[in-house]
């Protein structure tokens, strides 16, 4: 192994949660006993970090021959010029383990090379994209919008895997995997339905739960919760978005 194939062994992480926003409200007697729900506790939204090697179970094998993997697919194209694990580095910004599962957090400008490898590399062989699914993250400045593929191989043994793609809402934008996975058709489009992310390179990139003509994307978190005024006897109930607001 070399120096730089080490480094994907053994690269210094940080392993520190992540904070992606805050919590208000009420969370239970181990937590302030609030039980009001006027937003008087605060507590962070917390993610696993990086994690550290060795990952575990058959993990650190899909690491190691998917970095060998984009390695030789970026020497091939560069006629050489790259150095050994330097695709990998460019490509995935973190892995993560938690909860007994493995999930690469991929640069999107990369992930059409990541799924064209996990595909066809006879040691990985995830031949199944089972989901594309979107979430948005409001308060993480930069990188609001989430796409999330998972995968799996039948040719050895029902293997998962997870990758996870980011993209800002003012550039949208994330490459299509339908030419690797074609089954990733329509749950691509289901994520542009209801999210708004772009998949550059889709065949037929339109709505497919809303009317074609719907404003927004309803799973968005900043998507106006609407509501039907009710009058009982002289009182009107706003609409949820309209209603007191108590911190």
């Amino acid at each position: 192994m070399s120096e730089d194939q080490e480094l994907v062994r053994q690269g210094d992480v940080d392993t520190a949660p992540v904070q992606i926003g805050e919590r208000r409200g009420m969370f239970g007697a181990t937590k302030g006993a609030d039980t009001t729900g006027y937003g008087g506790l605060q507590a962070p939204i917390l993610f696993p970090g990086a994690a550290e090697r060795p990952y575990g179970s058959y993990f650190d094998a899909i690491v190691d021959t998917l970095a060998a993997a984009l390695d030789r697919a970026d020497n091939g194209t560069a006629k050489g010029s790259g150095s050994s694990g330097a695709a990998y580095a460019a490509a995935v910004e973190r892995v993560v383990v938690d909860r007994g599962e493995l999930t690469l957090f991929v640069r999107r400008e990369h992930l059409p090379a990541v799924a064209r490898a996990l595909r066809d590399d006879p040691a990985l062989r995830f031949e199944m994209c089972l989901s594309v699914s979107g979430v948005h993250y409001p308060q993480e400045a930069g990188r609001e919008l989430h796409a999330v593929y998972h995968l799996t191989s039948l040719t050895h043994g029902g293997r998962r895997l997870r990758l996870e793609v980011t993209a800002p809402e003012g550039d949208a934008h994330i490459p299509s995997v339908v030419a690797t996975w074609p089954g990733a058709d329509w749950h691509e489009r289901e994520t542009w339905d209801m999210f708004g992310i772009i998949f550059d390179g889709h065949p037929s990139l339109t709505r497919i739960l809303m009317p074609d003509d719907w404003p927004g994307h309803p799973q968005r978190k900043d998507y106006p919760l609407g509501g039907i005024p009710v009058e009982y006897k002289g009182g009107t109930v706003p609409p949820p978005d309209q209603r007191r607001a108590y911190n």
